[in-house]
């Protein structure tokens, strides 16, 4: 059995699935074509995403199966639920982002629960006895691999376009049943994303300028005719040297 863990991202600015995603049913379809293997959807979430799991099957899937749960848990969350759905798959496809931009670590989460190897990231893939994948590197550069059992894969967008489904299929995917797997009961251990500012190094404390009328005070904070401080040259040892630092730092208001 093949499996393509999908993601629907509904009620935001992109609503639907990621190409990656889109990809990742296409794989798993020719995967299972190249073996005679049949193919199940998962998804994780509310009741929506099941316009996505009849999508899976107009294209070709057996089984479409959602996970109810919360549409907010975090991805080792959304693994946990995966796994007993798709743990006796032989393949797990899965997309490398989805459509809101993720981070991309369920299929990672979902392969040390299963322990299976995993090929992230992947480029290109020939469904020849043993898988062959391509996955991409940093640089530009290529990693080609040999999946001989079990593994967790994830594709990039540009790898494959899903199929067209044929009318029929897409009618009769309608009135299919998606099966609902557990209930609304998983733990959500999410947490709201802390919110980034720009850096602003605390206010230094200067002396009071001098000069005795309001005229000369103002020069002389806004006097740029002096010539600038040229900057300190230290010879010291590096952990003398790293306290100066901290020192110098501390001096200008960018640390406690």
């Amino acid at each position: 059995m093949i499996a393509a863990c999908i993601k629907w991202i509904g009620g935001r600015s992109v609503t639907g699935l990621s190409a990656a995603d889109e990809c990742a049913i296409e794989m798993a379809l020719r995967h299972g074509e190249a073996t005679r293997s049949s193919v199940i959807a998962v998804t994780v979430g509310s009741a929506v995403a099941d316009r996505c799991l009849r999508d899976a099957l107009a294209c070709g899937a057996a089984t479409a199966i959602r996970v109810d749960a919360p549409d907010n848990m975090d991805s080792a969350s959304v693994a946990a639920a995966l796994m007993p759905v798709v743990g006796h798959s032989t393949a797990v496809w899965c997309g490398d982002y989805s459509a809101d931009r993720g981070s991309g670590s369920v299929p990672a989460f979902l392969a040390e629960l299963l322990d299976r190897q995993q090929a992230l990231g992947l480029v290109a893939a020939e469904f020849i006895d043993p898988l062959r994948v391509v996955r991409r590197l940093d640089g530009g550069r290529r990693e080609v691999l040999r999946i001989t059992g079990q593994a967790v894969l994830s594709v990039e967008g540009s790898v494959a376009r899903l199929r067209r489904a044929p009318l029929r299929a897409a009618l009769t995917a309608q009135g299919t049943e998606v099966l609902p797997y557990g209930t609304r009961t998983s733990p959500n251990t999410s947490v709201a994303a802390p919110t980034v500012r720009p850096y602003r190094p605390r206010a230094r404390v200067l002396n009071a300028p001098a000069g005795v009328t309001p005229l000369e005070r103002l020069r002389a904070l806004t006097d740029a005719s002096s010539a600038p401080q040229p900057g300190e040259i230290v010879e010291a040892d590096p952990a003398d040297a790293a306290a100066r630092i901290i020192d110098a730092l501390s001096e200008w208001g960018y640390l406690a």
